[in-house]
């Protein structure tokens, strides 16, 4: 008879410790390399010179800090928290709905927040100044979010497949509607969009990066710390009802946090799909299905992922930048077919999430006992 050992893996701080040590290095590789390379030392100093954290006297000149700290230091933290951000909303999604499909992609929720900034920049005008586009696609990712729910229960599709089903179809009128839009706007400022439909990271303006930051923590934080919930949506909607979980309304819950930071990412760097889909499925294949690792595992990973994928996107062609929607789409699917092939991809939940489940509902009933 074979014996299958479990497999171990490190304490969750250890990984976490590892996955942000790497995520620094890259950090530093990635402001470093471009049309014009800056030697790595250089490029901390000037970022602890920039930061207050250095009295040294600079010798490096104008346009290298312009380069460094303007330029590539802002793009790099918008690609860390808009990959975090997608892989936290594509891992949380795949529990809801129990699919390993689920992607804030395909359920439209990014096609919602293309639509709603394409209507701003296009149409209604920066009435709200420069929240006016963050805002606005927010509000688009939350209506197509509202739509698909909506449609899948007059649909009668409940389940979690086809759920998935309707989130493609209606992204597909949501597309349409944003073509309509651009078929309709000035012409002259119609070219500016498509930043939006092919995904890029060439905005990044240190003025724009605390809106991303500011709904990223307090929104990944709460999905963090339902992982207990999450777990038990893995296992199915019986079981999380029987753990006394509103099961209709945590879901609901979840989809509202995922369009609020797909929206407001969507708003600063596009439609950049692959990213929440992925990295999850990565994730619980090297620590498992349990939520309390792979939610904050998958932000680490889909920032990794992202701001690599940037560096390709800045160095293939340089001068030239290819938007880094075409880079994660292309190096994620040959990803996502050699998984496959494979047979390495991992259902959503699994046996840690069991195994979980059963432990907090020992200690519930040892609670009450007592």
């Amino acid at each position: 008879m074979r014996v299958v050992q479990a497999r171990r893996v490190l304490p969750l701080w250890a990984a976490m410790l590892v996955g942000l040590v790497v995520l620094v290095v890259s950090l530093s590789f990635a402001i470093s390399v471009g049309a014009i390379s800056v030697p790595t030392k250089t490029v901390w100093g000037v970022l602890l010179h920039e930061a207050g954290l250095s009295s040294d006297e600079p010798t490096w000149s104008k346009g290298r800090v312009a380069i460094i700290w303007e330029i590539r230091f802002p793009r790099a933290l918008l690609a860390v928290m808009v990959g975090a951000g997608l892989a936290i909303v594509g891992a949380t999604l795949q529990a809801v709905t129990r699919n390993p499909l689920a992607d804030p992609h395909l359920l439209g929720i990014s096609a919602g927040g293309a639509f709603g900034a394409i209507l701003a920049l296009l149409h209604t005008g920066l009435f709200l100044g420069l929240l006016t586009v963050p805002v606005m696609a927010f509000l688009g990712a939350l209506a197509a979010t509202l739509t698909v729910l909506s449609v899948a229960r007059w649909a009668g599709a409940t389940s979690a497949d086809r759920l998935v089903l309707t989130g493609v179809a209606v992204s597909f009128v949501i597309m349409a509607g944003a073509n309509i839009l651009i078929f309709l706007g000035d012409p002259k400022a119609a070219h500016t969009v498509v930043f939006w439909m092919l995904g890029g990271l060439g905005l990044a303006q240190w003025s724009y990066l605390i809106y991303p930051l500011a709904i990223l923590l307090p929104c990944g934080t709460w999905l963090w710390l339902q992982a207990a919930r999450l777990n038990a949506m893995t296992i199915g909607d019986e079981t999380a009802s029987s753990l006394g979980i509103a099961v209709a309304r945590f879901r609901l819950g979840v989809f509202a946090a995922g369009a609020l930071i797909t929206g407001v990412m969507v708003a600063f760097s596009g439609m950049i799909g692959f990213v929440g889909l992925m990295v999850p499925h990565i994730v619980r294949f090297l620590v498992g299905g349990d939520y309390r690792r792979v939610v904050p595992l998958s932000a680490i990973l889909g920032a990794l992922f992202l701001l690599w994928a940037d560096v390709v996107a800045r160095t293939a062609m340089a001068p030239e930048d290819i938007p880094v929607g075409v880079v994660t789409g292309l190096l994620g699917g040959i990803f996502f077919i050699l998984l496959l092939k494979r047979r390495v991809l991992r259902p959503v939940g699994g046996s840690s999430a069991k195994r979980c489940l059963k432990l907090a509902e020992h200690r519930r009933r040892r609670a009450a006992k007592e």
